[in-house]
């Protein structure tokens, strides 16, 4: 429209001037007509007239003006063309974003097809890749604390005096004081610290160390029997690297965690371990662990064959009547030294000569979506003491062990667990949460492992996201050594223990050792909250348990006495918690 106007307007300018031109010339003429005559031939040699100059001068502008119009032509023929392309764009772009739409609903209604195992796969690969902010990092190594703070309460039917952690072995007998009160605490000294450092030195190279401490410590009592409760009181305390092959891995691992022993959850592990999910920190009886020092090398095939050996820090439990043939004595341990509880204390360190060495292999399984998790294990132990008899002195050292399995089993997944474990041999009773004695001795002073079995049955239900119930049952057994006479004798279970007064509160005869450990626990953890807070959660166990005697003989200057030959005694608790755990 521009140019447009421009032209016009330079024509009307140009016929303007022509004119005005051409009234002048017409004006000049009329007095100046002579000398125009006169000078004829000299206007003629100078050139054209002011008219021509003038005609050529709006011929030129003509051609001006219809040089315009042909670019305001072009100028609109293209603007047209360039219309329509970005019409024609516009189109393509609506198909492309329909054609997405559409790919983008398909993928959607595939992702609902694909089984549940691939879909936790994604959802791993997708965590990966999410922005790392679960944890503290330094200098590339993953920082993640842990831990909670727990209130909790128990209440037993016979006075144990003991903290959340019950002394199944020591359920008293109706002939102490203890056995005729009951006993209610309140404890926080379950309550935990933990710290978690990872770090990848390559793709197929990982760094692992962890720490994990409580407060049940006690300073005179603390020994290595199962759970190392020096103080401060570490559970766990070890560094682990991975090497990833091809065609599985290889892990080493050394400090203080779970013995090899203890069931797992998947493969072999460490934190994957599965232990009763009870409140009573000393869990259950037929419960087979250990917390201790050790050195630990895995190995696995394609992360469903799996196969380990374990050295662990030795520590014999011992049953003796003190009863030797004249002449006969045994040290078999000696009063703890620097680091450890002294002389004076309730505890020794028992003489050891070599590690205790286990041995484990597991099987991962899926069958129809069923998880199946089972272990095979064993374990070779040395006994080691300092005999003299006969008037000669020496060492000696007899080996025991024993071999077991367990199995985990999904019956309903993600609905109920069926779990099962044991241990047989001679031995290994401070593999057990009851805790009885690993050897005894004979008259002679030498010394014979305690044959033993333990074994422990559980199914866990998950009500939902929020409720987990439990129900455990378990057996610590041990069969009776009988050595000597009845003047002279040893060993557990001797029949020449007299048991008339276990059950006369106030008498000192009650003499024989505990036969077996009956157990049932059930109870709940209810998650009242979970979320980026933490999470708070509370529980409920009630516990029966039976302790029962060896038989035993009973008699008095008067003769025969009416009598329980194996006594037992019962202990039924009733155990609440309350934890928040902050990270």
């Amino acid at each position: 429209m521009l140019k447009s106007s421009l032209l016009s307007g330079a024509a009307l300018v140009a016929c303007f001037v022509y004119a005005t031109g051409a009234s002048a010339a017409a004006t000049d003429a009329t007095p100046k007509k002579k000398a125009a005559v006169h000078h004829t031939h000299r206007v003629a040699a100078k050139g054209p007239s002011a008219a021509e100059e003038m005609a050529a001068e709006v011929a030129a502008l003509k051609a001006q003006v219809e040089a315009l119009k042909e670019a305001q032509a072009a100028q609109a023929a293209q603007s047209q063309q360039t219309d329509a392309q970005l019409a024609s764009m516009k189109t393509e772009l609506t198909q492309a974003q329909a054609t997405a739409q559409a790919a983008q609903t398909q993928l959607a209604e595939q992702i609902q097809t694909i089984p549940g195992a691939v879909q936790t796969q994604v959802a791993q690969q997708i965590d990966k890749v999410k922005p790392k902010t679960d944890g503290i990092y330094y200098k590339g190594v993953k920082i993640t604390p842990g831990g909670f703070v727990a209130l909790e309460t128990v209440f037993r039917s016979h006075n144990e005096g003991s903290d959340i952690g019950s002394t199944y072995s020591g359920i008293p007998m109706p002939n102490v004081v203890s056995g005729h009160t009951s006993e209610e605490r309140f404890s926080a000294r379950q309550s935990r610290v933990s710290l978690l450092a990872q770090g990848d030195v390559s793709k197929t190279i990982h760094l692992t160390g962890y720490v994990e401490s409580d407060f049940l410590g006690g300073a005179l009592t603390a020994n290595s029997n199962e759970s190392n409760s020096y103080q401060p009181r570490i559970r766990h305390f070890f560094g682990a690297i991975d090497w990833d092959q091809p065609w599985g891995g290889i892990e080493f691992l050394g400090g203080q965690t779970w013995s090899l022993l203890t069931l797992d959850g998947y493969g072999i592990t460490p934190r994957s371990e599965v232990t009763p999910l009870t409140i009573d920190a000393q869990y259950v009886v037929g419960f087979t662990w250990a917390r201790q020092p050790q050195m630990r090398v895995v190995f696995n095939y394609d992360k469903q064959l799996w196969f380990a050996v374990s050295v662990e820090n030795p520590q014999t439990t011992f049953y003796s009547t003190g009863k030797f043939n004249p002449g006969v004595s045994v040290v078999d341990t000696i009063p703890g030294g620097a680091e450890f509880p002294g002389s004076g204390t309730t505890y020794a360190l028992s003489l050891n000569k070599y590690p205790d060495v286990v041995g484990k292999a597991v099987l991962e399984e899926n069958p129809d979506g069923h998880k199946l998790h089972l272990e095979a294990y064993g374990i070779l132990r040395s006994f080691y003491d300092r005999l003299t008899a006969g008037g000669t002195t020496g060492n000696q050292n007899v080996l025991g062990g024993g071999f077991g399995g367990a199995a985990i089993f999904g019956l309903v997944p993600g609905v109920l667990d069926l779990q099962a474990s044991g241990l047989v041999g001679k031995g290994i009773g401070r593999y057990g949460s009851g805790q009885l004695p690993d050897v005894s001795f004979d008259t002679n002073g030498n010394i014979h492992p305690v044959q033993e079995s333990q074994i422990l049955l559980g199914a866990i239900g998950h009500v939902g996201a929020n409720l987990d119930i439990y129900a455990y049952a378990g057996e610590e057994r041990q069969q009776a050594q009988n050595y000597g006479t009845s003047s002279i004798y040893n060993g557990v279970g001797s029949l020449y223990l007299n048991n008339a007064g276990c059950d006369l509160e106030g008498s000192s005869i009650c003499g024989n050792s505990t036969h077996y450990e009956d157990m049932l626990a059930f109870g709940f953890w209810h998650r009242v909250y979970s979320g980026k807070f933490g999470k708070v959660q509370w529980g409920m166990q009630y516990t029966h348990e039976e302790r029962h005697l060896f038989p035993g003989y009973g008699a008095t200057g008067q003769g025969p006495v009416t009598f329980n030959a194996a006594p037992l005694a019962r202990e039924d608790m009733f155990l609440t918690s309350f934890r928040y755990y902050p990270f």
